[in-house]
């Protein structure tokens, strides 16, 4: 059932034990919303805790409480007052699904949610980040913004909107932002820490670019890391935007073969709507960045994803 902002605020108060969590291959944004929202939860006097069935990017350990997240794997099953899905649909936070018994709210900003196997859902598109939506969220609760707070949403935000250089940057957003500084936040530390990359990453990165190849005329860039090189890389945060701004390319993507029949996709556009091409593949996301995991070999992969966007182009 799909509820508004202050019903969700509702629910959240309602409940006294509360599991967070997000979608696996997790960003800043669903990273960021959870922290947000755990700290936010915790000052209410909630008993809460937040689960990732992924391994956290390395980029994202100077956000506050990070060490308090923690694997699904670790935990046998929960029955929680209320569960929690920011920032994707159930499908994809993994085996917190199933370890994690409670009626389920889903808080997201991605078009292509369709409100399934949810007890309430709050969906708002025009958010640039579901950690926009913690913050306007924040209005209807009896909580203090504080800089800790701040920072977990100031990072979702900024990664989610390429530091506010994409399409899905709206005043809204620069207001958020505007208020997240005046809590605190510096910008700069947060741009440094994004960018910064390791030495893995920089060598995987050079290898990863060797893989490049071009499809229909130059409309579509394509890079592919497989499972060897995967496995030496940290993060692969930040390589899809090499492809991204290529003059001609239309659509970028980044094929990263995680293990045998694990395959993700991201995808960026200019113009083409790539979120239609990840929901065809089981996937999801917004007009001009979306992605989706493609569960057969490497090979095959590479195939299903450049026919698939073939079709979309034409």
């Amino acid at each position: 059932m799909k509820i508004e902002l202050k019903e969700a605020a509702d629910k959240l108060q309602a409940a006294n034990k509360i599991v967070v969590t997000a979608h696996i291959n997790s960003d800043g944004d669903a990273i960021g919303s959870s922290l947000a929202l755990m700290q936010i939860l915790k000052s209410m006097n909630k008993e809460v805790k937040v689960y990732i069935d992924d391994v956290l990017p390395r980029n994202f350990k100077i956000l506050p409480h990070i060490e308090k997240i923690e694997r699904p794997s670790n935990i046998s099953e929960e029955q929680p007052d209320l569960l929690v899905i920011l920032d994707t649909q159930p499908d994809r936070i993994g085996s917190v699904l199933d370890k994690v018994k409670a009626p389920i709210l889903n808080i997201d900003h991605h078009v292509t949610n369709d409100g399934k196997n949810v007890d309430w859902l709050y969906l708002n598109s025009n958010a640039a980040a579901t950690c926009e939506i913690i913050f306007d969220l924040t209005k209807f609760l009896p909580i203090e913004l504080t800089e800790d707070i701040a920072h977990c949403l100031y990072t979702g935000l900024a990664t989610d909107t390429g530091f506010f250089n994409y399409a899905n940057t709206k005043p809204s957003t620069l207001r958020a932002a505007a208020a997240l500084i005046e809590a605190g936040v510096k910008p700069n530390v947060i741009a440094e820490e994004m960018e910064r990359k390791s030495l893995a990453d920089f060598k995987g990165l050079a290898e990863a670019i060797q893989t490049v190849e071009f499809f229909n005329e130059g409309k579509v860039a394509g890079m592919f890391i497989c499972e060897e090189l995967s496995k030496k890389i940290d993060s692969n945060e930040g390589f899809i935007d090499l492809i991204r701004v290529v003059d001609g390319v239309e659509i970028a993507f980044l094929l990263t073969c995680k293990a045998e029949k694990c395959c993700r996709v991201s995808m960026r556009s200019r113009n083409v709507d790539v979120s239609a091409i990840a929901r065809s593949l089981g996937g999801g996301g917004h007009i001009r960045a979306a992605g989706c995991t493609i569960k057969e070999n490497f090979d095959d992969a590479k195939k299903i994803i450049v026919e698939t966007i073939k079709k979309y182009l034409l």
